[in-house]
């Protein structure tokens, strides 16, 4: 230590007055002594640096001065005395964020217990003279007072004015307190560069930085709008293009129309000169008919007198050969009565013949009967001898129906087992279905919590599925992560847990061992690069271990469990966190505990206990033995709550097991039983057919018997009509000679009916001859009448025609002058000529000359023209009115593309001036860093990098730095991550790389609160000599290095300054403290042994 007339004194004012009735010991009196070393002249002092720290009823202190030395300051005292308290006093007097700090999130926390209001004052060093920045805090409305210079000022006035100072209380690079010293290596590399440069860049660094993100956003939004523009120009170009066809073919289709509305304009014109023409022809037509009509008539007059001669002369002809028709007509029917006559004799002759037949066939009949029925008796009489006797066979049948009786009886009862089996079997698939979802319901509660695993850590989530893909690769047991494998057993409960382990540790694997942990970590992090938490379980099982105190001793404070008693998990997860956060030796309480909650602290001797909705910390002091404590509200749970019962899940596993096995037995039993009926039913069938058999043979002799019986009461009756046919014969020859004299009467009436014919048939032959003769008479005369006539017809037909003629013409010229008329008014509106008006007008006529001059020339070019016309479909004026619009549009577009371009243009020029500006002085940076790194780190036998780190050069947003550290020769430098190194490998890497801005840091402090925790006294006490060699020389900053420890025959220099912190009750009053007199009674104290 340095001379004691170097030392200077910090000061405290301590008040030993109670703060609250109610809680008499929560009162602390703290002494702070601070010794310092450097002549105290001379010394350089960085503009802002904290001169002065008072504190009054803030956190522990009641009244604290603490005044800093201008470089390294060490603030050491055991936990619980008042060190972080400091770091919270800096953060809060220079208008720091709460959450800088980690603590609470209300400012009226930090005022201690009891009291109303707590202040806090730091003077900062200013060559212009020294600011004083005051807060007063006020517990009732969480609000806070400031003062600058003792004036009253506001938060945004202080702020602007440490900003001033290049004060930076949220940057880890400058301000890491206790409980963000994990959150430094949790920091990205971005995050972590834009900290370095507002920590120890140039005040334009940043600021070139952000111009750069924000030039960089601005060159790709006009990139993006570039290439839209550029696009949408293309496709307009490429539309306008395809549309140009469309837009000729439009004035192409209006050409036609054109076209097509002259000729409709002289096609009435046409039509009209048409019908005057047809008009005139008609007139000339009419002329000659009326001339023709008149010659004609003269000429008919003398063939008309000549065929009314003729009709006189065929009048008589016709009525004479009317009575030679009904002359013929009557000796006609006489003929046809005595061929009726005849044919009748014909028709009497055949049946005297038939007769005649029908006797001949009926014996012969009669002698085929008689012979039959002789062969019958015989054949009967032989039958009757030639049947046996015949074997009984009822007595065998009797003995299958008894057999038949036994086999239907045991398949009556194998069919009722197999039906109560049935039953069974179909009570047991119902019971095993409700197993079954029951389990599904459990199974999709898991499968609610990984998705809620996916959604919020989607790397565990990826790294959960590669482990259950690659489980084959690990020795030992490896278990999910915490949050899937815990089972609250009670809902409610999850808070607890959820509050007491931290988010990291639910997200992480679980090993049980090392070598599984890094082939796992080796994978997802490093491989897959994944950001995942692993840890191992302890060696020896602690998921067993007894509490310090069983929990019927906490019950009378209202605990009813301790936490471990709350919660279900494998034993390598529970092992885990009994050892790690002694989950169980933490009871949980309820509404009684919080109740009595003082009596609680001060009696149970816990560290750590849960009431109903809040968790309480308990700590004690090294030197008065005080008990201090907070709490904390339990926020409700996030991932705990959904919970599995797994008592419930084993019962339904073993429950789904047992029914399983006894459906199969059930199974087993009716293929036993199913057998047995097939055996059944084929012996059946085979005694069937035997009794089928048997029956068949009794039946056959019962049918043999009546027919036996039948047969022998036939032959008497049969032998009596073989008798009566023999008796009843026919005399063949007496009827034929019957039939002979019946045929010769009736041959002797057809003579005379023929002679009667012959006579009748001569008289109709004579009377057809004289109508033959009358019919030649009168057939000539018809002939000439005939060829009268039709010179009369024809001059008639013309004389007609020629009258036909004359109407129709005069009907035609009516109808073509009112056509004419139509035609021409037609013709006039078409042209919007007055109906005065006879001519075309020139220009009309000039254009209509040029068209076709007939009808039929016009509408074969009108119809030429509308199919052309009619081809151009789809086309309208929308299509050249949105050509020409969009024309417009590619006209400005391109003009707007241009100048897009060159604003694109400025903006790269910007770019690569501000990056020079940027990037040249931040890799001089870095290379300083890493110099520096380098250094610390070499001089540890370890080694580190620090470089920038940048995927993508024009991603300025996306530049890092990266730092890299190996602490064993055998390993590869590794990225300094939260999960590859140990908590105190961690913890030097931080120290060494805020060593490293040191030299560099342009702000005027730098606060590290108990980084030293975790590491090993070798590396420790190397980083300690660092600390000192770097923060202690003359061109550094104010340095405070907060630690609990000191490790033993450590060096110091002069220009660093030591402050111890005490407290207790019998702490000396401020007014009463004699460092002189403290060290002379040390410098009169004997030496002790070293080995002491």
């Amino acid at each position: 230590m340095a001379a004691p007339e170097k030392r200077k004194r910090l000061g405290d004012q301590l008040s030993n007055s109670q703060t609250q009735t109610s809680r008499p010991n929560t009162s602390s009196n703290t002494q702070c002594d601070t010794q310092a070393d450097g002549d105290g002249s001379g010394e350089r002092v960085v503009e802002g640096s904290i001169v002065r720290i008072v504190m009054q009823n803030f956190l522990s202190y009641n009244h604290s001065e603490v005044v800093p030395g201008p470089n390294l300051n060490m603030i050491v005292g055991p936990n619980g005395t008042g060190k972080s308290s400091i770091v919270c006093a800096i953060c809060l007097g220079l208008a720091g964020k709460m959450s800088v700090l980690g603590r609470g999130d209300k400012v009226g926390l930090y005022v201690k217990r009891g009291c109303q209001k707590g202040t806090v004052e730091i003077e900062l060093y200013r060559a212009a003279g020294n600011l004083v920045i005051q807060r007063e805090i006020h517990v009732g409305n969480n609000q806070s007072v400031w003062t600058l210079n003792g004036r009253h000022s506001s938060q945004k006035a202080v702020e602007e004015e440490v900003k001033a100072l290049r004060i930076q209380v949220g940057n880890l690079c400058q301000f890491l307190p206790q409980e963000k010293v994990g959150e430094f290596a949790k920091m990205s590399k971005v995050e972590l560069l834009e900290a370095t440069e507002k920590s120890v860049g140039p005040p334009e660094m940043y600021a070139f930085h952000c111009e750069l993100k924000s030039f960089r956003t601005k060159e790709k939004e006009l990139e993006t709008l570039c290439k839209e523009k550029a696009t949408f120009l293309e496709k307009a170009t490429q539309r306008n293009e395809r549309n140009k066809q469309d837009v000729e073919r439009y004035y192409e289709k209006k050409r036609h129309l054109d076209m097509i509305k002259m000729l409709e304009i002289k096609r009435p014109w046409v039509m009209y000169e048409t019908a005057r023409q047809e008009l005139e022809a008609v007139k000339c037509e009419r002329e000659e008919a009326k001339k023709n009509l008149k010659t004609l008539k003269e000429a008919q007059a003398p063939v008309l007198r000549k065929i009314q001669a003729i009709d006189n002369q065929l009048r008589p002809l016709e009525n004479q050969m009317k009575d030679k028709a009904a002359a013929i007509r009557e000796a006609s029917q006489k003929c046809k009565q005595k061929q009726d006559q005849l044919d009748r004799k014909n028709k009497e002759m055949e049946d005297i013949q038939q007769a005649l037949s029908l006797k001949q066939t009926e014996e012969v009949d009669r002698q085929k009967r008689i012979s039959n029925t002789r062969r019958l008796i015989e054949g009967l009489q032989e039958e009757l001898r030639s049947v046996g006797a015949q074997e009984d066979v009822t007595p065998q049948i009797n003995g299958i129906n008894a057999e038949l009786r036994a086999a239907q009886e045991e398949r009556a009862q194998t069919d009722g087992e197999l039906s109560d089996l049935r039953r069974e079997k179909d009570s047991q698939k119902g019971e095993l279905n409700i197993l079954k979802e029951k389990m599904r319901s459990l199974e999709n509660m898991m499968k609610r919590k990984e998705d809620t695993l996916r959604g919020r850590f989607r790397d565990t989530y990826n790294a959960l599925v590669w482990l259950r893909q690659n489980r084959q690769r690990f020795k030992g047991n490896v278990c999910e992560p915490m949050m899937l494998v815990i089972n609250v057993k009670d809902p409610r409960h999850a808070k607890y847990m959820e509050s007491h382990i931290p988010q990291n540790d639910l997200k992480a694997f679980v090993f049980q061992k090392q070598e599984d942990m890094e082939v796992f970590m080796t994978e997802v992090r490093d491989q897959q690069r994944l950001r995942v938490n692993a840890v191992i379980a302890p060696p020896e099982s602690c998921a067993d271990k007894p509490p310090s105190q069983p929990i019927q001793a906490l019950q009378r404070f209202g605990f009813f469990s301790y936490l471990r008693e709350l919660f279900d998990a494998p034993e390598e997860v529970m092992s885990y966190l009994c050892h790690q956060h002694r989950v169980n030796d933490i009871p949980v309480g309820t509404a009684k505990t919080k109740s009595m909650i003082e009596t609680v602290i001060r009696e149970s001797q816990l560290r750590i206990l849960f009431t109903a909705d809040e968790k309480y910390t308990v700590k004690k002091s090294s030197y008065s033995n005080k008990t201090i404590s907070s709490n904390s509200a339990l926020r409700p749970s996030q991932f705990l709550s959904m919970t599995i019962d797994a008592d419930e899940k084993q019962q339904l596993e073993e429950k789904l097991r047992s029914v399983e096995q006894r459906l199969q037995a059930i199974d087993a039993q009716m293929k036993a039983l199913q057998q047995r009926q097939g055996q059944l039913d084929h012996r059946d069938n085979e005694l069937r057919a035997q009794k089928k058999q048997l029956l068949e043979q009794k039946g056959k002799k019962r049918q043999l018997e009546q027919k036996i019986s039948t047969k022998q009461d036939r032959i008497p009756g049969i032998k009596d009509n073989l008798r009566q046919m023999e008796e009843g014969g026919i005399d063949l020859q007496r009827a034929e000679q019957e039939t002979k004299a019946k045929l010769k009467a009736v041959n002797s009436q057809k003579v005379a009916i023929m002679a009667d014919f012959t006579h009748q048939m001569k008289l109709r032959a004579r009377l057809h001859m004289d109508k033959v003769y009358f019919a030649l008479e009168s057939v000539q005369l018809t002939a000439e009448k005939t060829t009268l006539e039709a010179e009369s017809r024809e001059g008639g037909a013309q004389l007609r025609e020629l009258e036909r003629v004359g109407v129709d013409l005069s009907q035609r010229k009516a109808k073509l002058q009112e056509t004419c008329k139509g035609l021409l008014k037609k013709a006039k509106d078409v042209c919007n000529l007055d109906q005065g008006e006879s001519s075309v007008p020139h220009h009309l006529h000039t254009a209509l000359s040029q068209l076709p001059d007939t009808l039929d020339e016009i509408d074969s070019r009108l119809n030429e023209e509308r199919s052309i016309a009619d081809c151009y479909t789809g086309i309208s004026a929308a299509v050249v009115e949105e050509y020409t619009k969009r024309t417009q549009e590619i006209e400005h577009m391109t003009q707007e593309l241009e100048e897009k371009k060159n604003a694109l243009d400025n903006y790269r020029q910007n770019i690569s001036q501000a990056k020079e500006n940027w990037l040249n002085p931040l890799k001089q940076l870095v290379e300083k860093i890493n110099m520096k790194f380098s250094d610390f780190f070499r001089s540890m036998q370890c080694a580190g990098e620090v470089d920038l780190h940048s995927e993508n050069e024009e991603e300025y947003d996306k530049y890092g730095i990266r730092i890299r550290v190996k602490f064993r020769s055998s390993m590869q430098l590794h990225e300094l991550t939260p999960h590859h190194q140990s908590g105190g490998e961690r913890s030097v890497s931080t120290m060494l790389y805020l060593m490293a801005l040191q030299e560099l840091n342009r702000c005027p402090f730098r606060v590290v609160d108990e980084i030293n925790q975790g590491m090993d006294p070798v590396n420790e006490r190397r980083v300690f000599d660092i600390v000192v060699r770097t923060a202690c020389k003359g061109t550094t900053s104010q340095y405070f290095f907060i630690t609990p420890k000191v490790l033993q025959n450590l060096t110091y220099a002069n220009e660093m300054t030591v402050h111890c912190v005490h407290n207790g009750l019998d702490m000396l009053p401020s007014n009463k403290w004699n460092l002189q007199g403290f060290i002379r009674r040390a410098q009169r104290k004997p030496k002790q042994p070293a080995d002491r």
